[in-house]
């Protein structure tokens, strides 16, 4: 009875950390924004143009910037499917910034720049309304402007 006891409880003990490592684990999206972010906030004080290929750190095919108070649902389906639980934009300054891999989202930037650090602003193909795209063959070249709290890129 002892032993069912001890192989019962090493089961539990043995579920409850394999669910505490996946809640722990970042998705893809996540890892991808922190190392964007290295990159940006690295950029030395005598760069005044990057090409936007040049500094992110992952293969991307699209990018969409999302006008602010742009639904969750309206970037859902600008995307093609819902792959977390986002927030909507709630002020002009905010940044909604999805790059897309063969359809599927590696990078989502979402606040405010003082707050990340780093800014996007663009303009490209207006889609839906709501948002800018721009494809990898795109002029990807951005002017670099820095704030005393954020560096921010725009074209």
């Amino acid at each position: 009875m002892k032993s069912k006891k001890r192989v019962a409880i090493v089961v539990i003990v043995i579920l409850c950390v394999l669910v505490s490592i996946n809640l722990l684990k970042k998705d893809l999206w996540e890892v991808n924004e922190e190392l964007l972010r290295e990159q940006i906030t690295s950029i030395e004080q005598s760069v005044e143009t990057i090409n936007l290929l040049d500094f992110t750190p992952f293969e991307w095919d699209v990018v969409y910037s999302f006008d602010p108070y742009t639904s969750k649902d309206k970037v859902y389906e600008t995307v093609g499917y819902k792959w977390d639980n986002i927030s909507e934009t709630v002020s002009e300054g905010m940044n909604q910034i999805v790059f897309m891999k063969e359809e599927k989202v590696i990078c989502y930037i979402y606040g405010y720049p003082e707050n990340n650090s780093y800014g996007l602003y663009f303009s490209g193909e207006t889609i839906n309304y709501v948002a800018e795209m721009l494809k990898v063959n795109d002029n990807l070249n951005f002017q670099v402007f820095r704030s005393s709290n954020y560096i921010y890129l725009k074209n």
